[in-house]
């Protein structure tokens, strides 16, 4: 195949940044998008040019490092899929792929498609673990939990940390991740004794990090390659109003 690449180059944060255009040759279609790239980073190495910046680390689809937007959709246009799961096979001849950074502001630019996601970890840091003692690894059915709440908090729990709920949200938030981290918790029993102060603590470490506000456009669950529901979101709301009410 043949295709036109159209790719954001950025140095740093403080640039202002722009496309620029590649065209490709020979593209096979099982390739995945990342070793697409990897052919053309190596082109530019030869011509001397600086290769293009992007993140990148199983490649399996399981860690998240893989984000960016492709055509305007975080991670591309294949569903429940990440970037780096993402075949050529899924575009034509001859077409015009627009690749950028996934942009929010809590999300800066590092150089050209990685942006720092460290704001996720802090949104982590102040709530998602356990810290009440529970004593050494108990056998597996030494702690009764109802197979519904087992399978929501694997659902949940299933969230990789991509960003992709960021991106694609118009406003930038990042309840989905935040209400992910917060149910996997809450839906065991050893979640229980934090589980609404959790709530309070994430939410509120969520918003001070310049995430933008739900307005249940629900592009968030559209865009998660992990599928995480926005049920999770409703369920950190009920959590975090319990949460205000008992802090009064």
């Amino acid at each position: 195949m043949k295709l036109t690449l159209h790719i954001w180059r950025q140095k740093n944060a403080g640039d202002a940044g722009g496309f620029s255009d590649y065209e490709m040759g020979d593209v096979s279609p099982d390739m995945s998008f990342l070793e697409m790239l990897d052919v053309l980073n190596e082109r530019l190495i030869e011509e001397g040019a600086e290769p293009v910046a992007f993140d990148h680390d199983c490649r399996e689809g399981i860690c998240g490092m893989c984000g960016m937007v492709v055509n305007g959709m975080p991670h591309g246009p294949r569903k429940a899929t990440t970037t780096c799961q993402l075949h050529m096979r899924e575009f034509q001849n001859g077409d015009e792929i627009w690749i950028e950074p996934f942009r929010a502001e809590a999300f800066p630019v590092i150089k050209d498609l990685v942006v720092d996601r460290a704001a996720f970890d802090r949104v982590v840091q102040a709530g998602g673990f356990i810290s009440v003692r529970t004593g050494s690894a108990p056998d597996a059915n030494a702690i009764p939990v109802p197979k519904e709440s087992a399978d929501a908090a694997f659902d949940a729990a299933a969230c990789i940390g991509c960003g992709a709920c960021v991106a694609a949200c118009p406003n930038a938030s990042a309840m989905l991740f935040t209400a992910a981290k917060i149910s996997h918790l809450g839906h065991v029993p050893q979640g229980q004794p934090e589980r609404y102060r959790r709530a309070l603590d994430m939410v509120q470490h969520m918003d001070s990090e310049g995430f933008g506000n739900c307005s249940n456009h629900r592009e968030c669950e559209a865009a998660c390659p992990k599928e995480i529901s926005v049920a999770n979101i409703a369920r950190m709301n009920a959590d975090l109003l319990k949460a205000a009410v008992s802090e009064k």
